[in-house]
């Protein structure tokens, strides 16, 4: 017979007379004592500890933990959110790097496709930039009219209009500084699909990693 088996028969034995109906025999140690006690029913000095129950042939057929306490069910209870946060993020990646493979078929789609988001903001930084253009040679003009009024009262109208040019002259310098954001915002962006892309598909580059400039490109 294993070792193992030999403690929980001996105690089965002595108990033998007095087993209760449930056939089954909850064993644990004392943490007074120290010494192992067992029992057709939990003993009360097993109650919140760590036990065993065996059955009538001395088979070990379930371990219960000792009850947790409060600190150690918050610590559990931590843990487990700590794994399932893990795991969600886990399924995030897995779903962006699905959809990254799915919408790049090569690294030359991620290149192209970085060109024309670029394209498109550089377009707009370039007609905010001739507007300015326009809108100052208005400006100068209202303010070389103005110069009439130095030492009198300036039209209402003059005045509207040149506050009105003015206002419209920093309207499209703040366009064109979050179009220059934007083009920063989308180099980091194909930048990272571009290095991801290469990790998932092993592929290596030397080359620099944002593309060409096109011929459109701001200064």
């Amino acid at each position: 017979m294993p070792e193992r088996r030999l403690a929980p028969l001996l105690l089965i034995a002595l108990i033998a007379p007095a087993w209760g109906a449930t056939g089954e025999l909850f064993c644990c140690t004392d943490p007074g004592s120290g010494r192992r006690i067992c029992g057709d029913t939990l003993p009360p000095a097993c109650r919140g500890q760590a036990h065993r129950i065996y059955d009538k042939a001395g088979n070990p057929i379930k371990d219960v933990p000792a009850t947790l306490t409060p600190e150690q069910k918050a610590a559990a209870a931590a843990a487990a959110e700590r794994e399932k946060q893990l795991e969600e993020e886990k399924r995030e990646r897995r779903r962006i790097d699905q959809a990254l493979l799915s919408t790049y078929a090569t690294a030359e789609d991620i290149d192209m496709a970085q060109a024309k988001a670029e394209n498109d903001v550089k377009l707009t930084i370039r007609d905010a930039t001739a507007k300015i253009t326009e809108l100052q040679k208005r400006q100068r003009k209202l303010a070389e009219e103005a110069e009439f009024y130095k030492r009198k009262t300036m039209p209402a109208e003059l005045d509207t209009q040149l506050r009105t040019v003015g206002h419209e002259i920093r309207l499209q310098q703040e366009l064109i500084g979050l179009k220059r954001k934007e083009l920063a915002t989308i180099s980091s962006k194909y930048d990272g699909d571009r290095r991801r892309y290469y990790e998932l598909t092993g592929r290596r580059s030397n080359a620099p990693v944002s593309p060409p400039a096109s011929p459109s490109a701001v200064r």
